[in-house]
């Protein structure tokens, strides 16, 4: 069957994270996205965006709810490519910043 454009480029975007974060959240994430570990997704990514809400608490980061989208939209195709377009936008802003140090 036939990717959709929204799920090829949030994989796309999923790929792009995972070269910038460190080993071991990479490959964390990249076990999150496999198909057969779609139940243990869903509740990271609710319990992420929950986290994201509550980002005033220590620990809690703003960080939390984007990654969150990201792994929901993984399983809700009209998420797929707001997110990944989301992704590669931030991403691009953090590879300016670095540039620029």
């Amino acid at each position: 069957m036939a990717r959709s454009t929204g799920e090829q480029e949030l994989r796309a975007a999923f790929r792009r994270l995972e070269r910038d974060l460190p080993h071991r959240l990479a490959s964390s994430l990249r076990w999150l996205r496999h198909p057969s570990s779609r139940w243990a997704r869903l509740p990271a990514g609710i319990a992420l965006i929950f986290g994201g809400i509550f980002s005033f608490l220590p620990i809690l980061g703003v960080w939390m709810l984007p990654l969150g989208l990201m792994l929901l939209a993984a399983d809700v195709p009209f998420l797929q490519r707001p997110m990944a377009r989301f992704t590669h936008w931030i991403i691009d802003r953090v590879e300016g910043w670095r540039r620029k140090r």
